[in-house]
């Protein structure tokens, strides 16, 4: 394998490098001062074609130091509901695109951009940490997300609400474009890019509306679906994102700009994770709904190339039933159903109720019920002190026997398949924090060891099995904003 880095070589412009000012900027980055290595994914490296070990070379690339020029996009969006106007890359200097797997390379904190709106265009340590690890936990769970790739350091001080230290997060996508891309295009009247932002989304990405009568509605069918399914993903896993603007949204379907992010540990579907989200707007609960809303907004930006006004509602009509047959279906597979049954709805709707009444740790609750002796005889769960509260399992855990029952499998076989999408770890925000706390101190040890037992949640990992306990007292009070 080659082990060198080039700009020429290895990096390609992104598809829309020439899309005009309207679109588009090349920008150079402004570099890390004496620029320190935090975390390298050589995982993900060797699947792009990457040396599995940092090089010299990829040091400058990775901390904005390099010889190339990136670019950067304009963007719009609705944020907290309400029309925000031109946005963009703020803080992201895309390098270019990675031959294998039409990947982008991103830069996320390589400074000041046309689009940074009085910013200084850097990340910190804390929060870029956050989305490292954030993101290779929700890869390692299989839900759709931009990647991590490096993460370099500079003992260059960032003013937030305290003094901080700059860091560059290098994330991977096959492409970043944005709900807010279209907005910006439709709303300032740059036809021409739209459309072909709508081109490009169906050479690469939904290469089957070419072939439909209303290629870009099909287009937006595809959104809708994809969008539905990752609230489904999100849902079943407890995540709560935090910001889900439009300029937040994948028109790929990824989980895409880790700001303010929770996994929840004791289930409350008002959960807010946002401190700033004072409306609790993107509350957990909040969040597939919300998916609608910016899928709405999706279809009115582009009703004038749709032409179609009874078709965007049709299609967005559908959201509703993709997304709750989702949820449903991997509620089923959480619980260790295979084929589905009309009870199924009721029982998953008791069960969450269930889990609010005792206020139960929503990871440690499916694991639990993922054991082969729990399988055996799920009345166990009744005398589990930690699930107790002021609700009875009894009735639930009768109709959950002859549920499983009706399966036809047997509970080693049902559990075994549990414990394979269920996980055992998550990225608690109390993890979070210590790992962060540790680099900002220079020591990377426990980022490394989190994302390792991340790629892959369900194994059991038993040298890390304190990370599967239920969280300390003090977690609760940690508190997450916009700038996290």
């Amino acid at each position: 394998m080659d082990t060198t880095l080039s700009p020429r070589d290895f990096f390609q412009p992104p598809l829309w490098h020439d899309w005009g000012e309207g679109f588009v900027h090349q920008t150079r980055c402004e570099g890390l001062p004496d620029p320190q290595w935090g975390l390298w994914n050589s995982t993900l490296a060797q699947e792009l074609g990457l040396p599995e070990n940092p090089t010299p070379e990829a040091s400058a690339f990775f901390s904005g130091n390099g010889p190339q020029v990136p670019w950067c996009s304009a963007y719009a969006g609705h944020q907290f509901g309400q029309w925000a106007g031109l946005l963009g890359d703020g803080r992201a200097h895309t390098l270019g695109r990675v031959p294998s797997g039409n990947q982008e390379i991103q830069l996320k904190g390589a400074g000041v951009t046309p689009y940074s709106r009085r910013g200084d265009g850097r990340a910190v340590l804390r929060s870029s940490l956050r989305e490292y690890l954030g993101s290779e936990a929700m890869a390692g769970l299989g839900i759709p997300t931009t990647r991590a790739l490096a993460l370099m350091t500079s003992s260059l001080p960032v003013w937030r609400e305290t003094r901080e230290t700059a860091a560059i997060l290098a994330r991977v996508a096959p492409s970043f474009l944005r709900f807010g891309h279209v907005e910006h295009l439709a709303w300032n009247d740059f036809p021409a890019e739209l459309q072909r932002l709508l081109d490009l989304l169906m050479t690469f990405h939904y290469p089957s509306a070419r072939a439909q009568s209303n290629p870009v509605l099909s287009v937006l069918e595809g959104v809708v679906e994809r969008t539905a399914h990752l609230m489904a993903a999100w849902q079943s896993v407890g995540f709560c994102h935090g910001v889900m603007n439009t300029d937040n949204m994948s028109l790929l379907g990824l989980t895409l700009d880790y700001g303010p992010f929770a996994f929840l540990d004791r289930f409350d579907p008002h959960f807010i994770v946002n401190h700033s989200d004072q409306e609790g707007r993107y509350a957990y609960d909040q969040q597939p709904w919300i998916g609608a809303w910016n899928c709405a907004a999706l279809g009115s930006a582009l009703s004038a190339l749709i032409n179609d006004a009874e078709g965007i509602q049709t299609v967005l009509g559908r959201y509703s039933s993709q997304f709750s047959n989702a949820l449903l279906n991997r509620f089923r597979s959480k619980l260790g159903w295979r084929k589905p049954l009309p009870e199924d709805q009721s029982l998953v709707k008791s069960l969450r109720a269930l889990l609010h009444q005792n206020q139960v740790d929503f990871t440690r609750f499916f694991r639990f019920l993922a054991q082969d002796e729990v399988q055996a005889e799920p009345a166990r769960l009744e005398h589990e002190e930690e699930f107790q509260g002021p609700s009875a399992w009894t009735e639930w855990v009768g109709a959950y026997r002859e549920r499983c029952a009706r399966e036809e499998s047997a509970a080693w076989v049902r559990a075994q398949g549990m414990r394979a999408i269920n996980p055992k770890y998550v990225l608690r925000t109390y993890l979070a924090e210590l790992a962060i706390r540790q680099a900002q101190q220079g020591d990377f040890a426990m980022a490394r060891n989190l994302e390792s037992v991340l790629r892959t949640p369900c194994d059991e990992h038993p040298e890390f099995s304190a990370w599967a306990l239920a969280p300390p007292d003090w977690s609760g009070e940690l508190i997450l904003s916009c700038s996290s």
